[in-house]
């Protein structure tokens, strides 16, 4: 009830059923809520994720919005500082995320630690434009919230859904290459390595066997949330880590083979600089397009954005 509650509350706005009281509420009242009349709420990007903080317990209105824009451009008020601090401390904690990520694969293998900006590889003109475009149908659905047209707005949301996509597809192509690019200098298998058929199976080391239970009992939870694709994809990644090679020396004669060939299938991961995901180089482009188009992704990018954004009317009113 509460996804769905939600969902209206994007769609048709807060105060949906007609609250009253809401014709009499000036913007700068306690209960009004400064980061969204700013332009950006944290509650509302990381909903249903596992950043969900929960609904907002202060009033989201565009009307008000709108007040405070035009009391603003007035030199009346200004809440950029308080969203500023807000959004610093997030990023500052996703940062923290990702240098730890970064330090535990150097830990386990330094080569994994290269750094492949996501940013710089995915920032291309076309993605720029797309971005652009998303900002404007964005723009546009909120002023037929305000003009009370939702067919129009929901329109407008439609188009900004198929501008995501089609820009994570995009994005998840251009990483696809810096990958294929990641992958060549790997290690690669002798031309002729011996016949493997005599190594006898064995179980996932103690390692990889911890990281299946976890996948399998996070598939578990997803299935009880009735989020059957995110369950399907936590059970496709456990039984990929059921076939990696156990993390030990082979057999074989270790004379011709070296730690980096004998784990030369392990996923190879490297960290998402926007959001902290672990990412694979052999990561299909269909799994990369679902990260890029992912709520935790997208929202990471909106705050860092709006963080630059801030920061740069700052710059150019410091004299």
């Amino acid at each position: 009830m509460d996804a769905i509650r939600k969902q209206l509350d994007v769609l048709m706005g807060a105060n949906r059923n007609g609250d009253v009281r809401e014709v009499n509420r000036k913007y700068y009242d306690r209960d009004v809520c400064r980061l969204y009349l700013v332009g950006l709420c944290p509650h509302e990007l990381f909903q249903l994720t596992k950043m969900d903080m929960g609904s907002c317990p202060k009033v989201h209105s565009l009307q008000l919005r709108k007040e405070y824009e035009e009391a603003k451009s007035k030199g009346v008020d200004n809440y950029d500082r308080e969203l500023e601090d807000v959004i610093d401390k997030l990023i500052g904690e996703c940062d923290r995320k990702i240098g730890r990520a970064l330090k535990r694969l150097e830990d386990d293998d330094a080569k994994a630690a290269i750094a492949i900006s996501v940013t710089e590889v995915t920032q291309t003109p076309e993605v720029l434009e797309l971005s652009r475009e998303i900002k404007e149908k964005l723009k546009e659905a909120d002023q037929y919230d305000l003009e009370g047209k939702m067919d129009l707005k929901i329109r407008a949301m439609e188009i900004v859904d198929e501008l995501r996509t089609k820009r994570a597809d995009k994005q998840s192509t251009l990483l696809l290459d810096a990958f294929n690019k990641d992958r060549a200098s790997l290690p690669q298998p002798l031309p002729n390595p011996p016949s493997l058929a005599a190594i006898p199976l064995v179980a996932p080391d103690p390692q990889t066997q911890e990281m299946i239970n976890e996948k399998l009992k996070k598939a578990e939870e997803l299935g009880e949330q009735g989020m059957v694709d995110e369950a399907q994809k936590a059970l496709e990644e456990a039984e990929a880590l059921k076939k990696l090679p156990p993390r030990h020396e082979p057999l074989l004669d270790s004379s011709k083979y070296t730690a980096a060939d004998v784990r030369i299938t392990d996923q190879k991961l490297r960290v998402c600089d926007i959001c902290g995901a672990f990412l694979s180089v052999y990561d299909s482009d269909r799994r990369l397009a679902d990260h890029f188009g992912g709520k935790l992704h997208l929202g990471y990018m909106q705050i860092r954005e709006k963080l630059a954004e801030l920061q740069l009317v700052v710059h150019k009113m410091t004299p």
